[in-house]
């Protein structure tokens, strides 16, 4: 094999290469292309009766070089694109069909310690994260946290390059100070204690609270206290949350006898954790006995709710003035049965008219979704499980790390904190949040309703089964085996029928006698990939998959049984029911249906 420069322009992509027949995504590599050209050499071999060569493996960077080139074309710079190519000798179609196969498959990302010696290397040569970002086409956050892994001890970088230690763990052990660091090595090394990992270590480093330093009320110069910074350095946690609220508890009491000297009549320190409801309150000005709530949330944050009363101290407040007044309690203007003719009548011309615009009824609907109302009762699914190993398996989940990142970013769009736990029931007022989401384009708006869909779906459901279904969601790119998931199974016959599955029906044959815990071993061997085995990779059971199937015919599957009611089971028909105080009512509010409808069917 020779190696050659050649023009853009004598290159064909070969029907045998692995991504023939369709033009790839090259969006990833195009903005390193464009700044440095290919710089891996491609596989390319000469096409019979022809100057051109035929790609073999490296299409990707053919065709980020072809755009690289149209581009030059297109603003009149004629420099001609040259790619690096390995010139195969013409041979028969199978070589160099693995030859493309194994240019792809050996592909193996650098792990993350070793990416952080060159990138170190590389800002001492004078690069930003930004350059290092473009030259390998990798995110700037993704860069900084590589770099982060600088804030480590030595030690503890190589148990990561070992893969003794999981990304969680390393991510936040870089809250950690040294001593901790020290501390939580130390608790490693013996032999009688188990060292925190995952979620139980950023507790463990933080007194079992994340408490961020943007909800101090109080100056955090006069703050005594220890404050950690997050992986990024662009976020702060205060060290011990004792600490933190022993400061943010004088600070709410200062702020309550503040609002006392301006003259409000009571000011409510509500408990911690109790959200603040504004549809269970009435307006009131501090001249009338106004209160001042002060809703104190478990993550530290503060918000005061200046001039309220209860329903109830409302109304009550409203009849003893009258009586202090001289004033007779006179007939209402109209009766309630009235009342709730307008009522109903104001609600049908209302929808009536929301039918005109779609854009505005999904931003109601995100709004009473977030909110609230006494018609909608949403519940976020709580993602619990008794098992500690299901937790932590699901908390490095890629699926429940992309979701966790589009939550915050939705509540931040919202003007909430990041840190809020789930965007239903933050506590925030209609009118505010409904002109805040009438501001946002319609895209903005369907990623937040499919937050809140996530947030609000079943798990175990025949929702997840439609959902899987109609997305043809592959588990492999969303779950890789692990320990939690193996660990639970006992019975050999469903062990002997996965081994079957990813060693091959000889060796489960050659194993069926084996104990339980000798099947295991085999299974863990070919999925690593260990002990001299072939690796079996994108391996997934069938009760994970879209849709399930069970191993036998002994049933008890639930994600089975859950597919099963789904795809038979018609939804069903719910009738919103219009309630009135009297048959006349609803007998006017129906004809006014009635001929709503006919208007619609002489329309169409």
């Amino acid at each position: 094999m020779k190696l050659e420069f050649i023009p853009i322009d004598k290159l064909a992509v070969a029907k045998i290469n692995m991504r023939h027949g369709k033009e790839p995504d090259v969006s990833d590599i195009l903005p390193s292309v464009r700044k440095r050209g290919v710089l891996q050499s491609i596989l390319v071999r000469p096409l019979a009766d022809s100057d051109l060569f035929e790609v073999v493996a490296g299409n990707r960077r053919r065709r980020a070089a072809f755009l690289v080139a149209r581009e030059r074309q297109e603003a009149g710079e004629g420099e001609p694109v040259l790619v690096p190519a390995g010139i195969l000798e013409p041979g028969d179609d199978a070589a160099a069909l693995e030859a493309s196969m194994l240019e792809n498959f050996a592909r193996l990302a650098p792990d993350e310690v070793s990416q952080w010696e060159a990138f170190v290397r590389l800002v001492k040569e004078g690069r930003t994260p930004e350059d290092i970002g473009t030259t390998f086409c990798l995110p700037d956050l993704r860069v900084k946290r590589i770099l982060a892994l600088g804030n480590l001890m030595p030690r503890i970088r190589t148990l990561y390059r070992r893969e003794e230690i999981d990304a969680s763990t390393v991510r936040h052990l870089t809250l950690a100070s040294k001593s901790q660091q020290r501390d939580w090595l130390r608790l490693l090394d013996e032999p009688d204690a188990q060292a925190p990992v995952g979620a139980n270590l950023k507790a463990w480093l933080l007194g079992g609270q994340s408490i961020p330093v943007d909800k101090a009320l109080f100056d955090l110069a006069s703050f005594s206290g220890q404050i950690v910074a997050d992986l990024f350095g662009e976020q702060g946690y205060f060290a011990d949350p004792s600490q933190f609220w022993d400061a943010q508890n004088a600070a709410i009491a200062a702020r309550r006898e503040a609002y006392l000297e301006e003259g409000w009549h009571d000011v409510v320190i509500m408990g911690t954790g109790v959200y603040f409801h504004s549809w269970e309150y009435r307006r009131t000005p501090k001249r009338k006995g106004g209160r001042v709530y002060i809703e104190v949330r478990s993550n530290g944050e503060i918000s005061c709710h200046e001039g309220y009363l209860t329903e109830k101290e409302a109304n009550r407040a409203a009849k003893s003035d009258q009586g202090a007044a001289g004033i007779k309690a006179v007939r209402p203007e109209i009766s309630s049965t009235l009342a709730t003719y307008i009522d109903l009548h104001r609600h049908a011309a209302a929808r009536a008219a929301l039918l005109t615009r779609p854009d505005m009824a999904l931003r109601m609907m995100v709004a009473h979704a977030i909110v609230g109302s006494p018609l909608w009762a949403l519940r976020v699914e709580p993602q619990t499980s008794r098992n500690e190993e299901t937790k932590q398996s699901l908390s490095l989940s890629p699926g429940q790390f992309l979701f966790d990142e589009r939550r915050r970013e939705m509540l931040d769009l919202l003007g909430l904190s990041p840190d809020e736990p789930a965007l239903i029931g933050n506590g925030i007022a209609m009118g505010p949040l409904f002109a805040r989401l009438m501001d946002l384009p319609d895209e903005a708006v369907m990623r937040l309703v499919a937050c809140i869909m996530g947030e609000t779906l079943f798990s175990g459901s025949g929702a997840v089964e439609l959902l899987g279904l109609h997305l043809a969601i592959d588990m492999a790119d969303w779950w890789e085996w692990d320990e939690a998931f193996l660990e639970p199974l006992r019975d050999r016959q469903i062990l002997l029928e996965l081994v079957a599955e990813v060693a091959g029906p000889l060796v489960a044959d050659a194993n069926k006698g084996e104990k339980t815990r000798v099947l295991k071993q085999i299974i863990r061997d070919y999925l690593a990939g260990a002990d001299g085995r072939v690796r079996t990779t994108r391996w997934v059971p069938r009760w994970m998959r879209f849709p399930p199937a069970a191993y036998t015919d002994r049933g008890g599957v639930p994600s089975v049984i859950a597919h099963t009611h789904a795809v038979k089971e018609a939804p069903p028909a719910h009738d919103v029911e219009q309630k009135g105080r009297n048959d006349e009512t609803v007998a006017s509010y129906e004809a006014d249906g009635n001929a709503l409808e006919e208007a619609q069917r002489l329309a169409a």
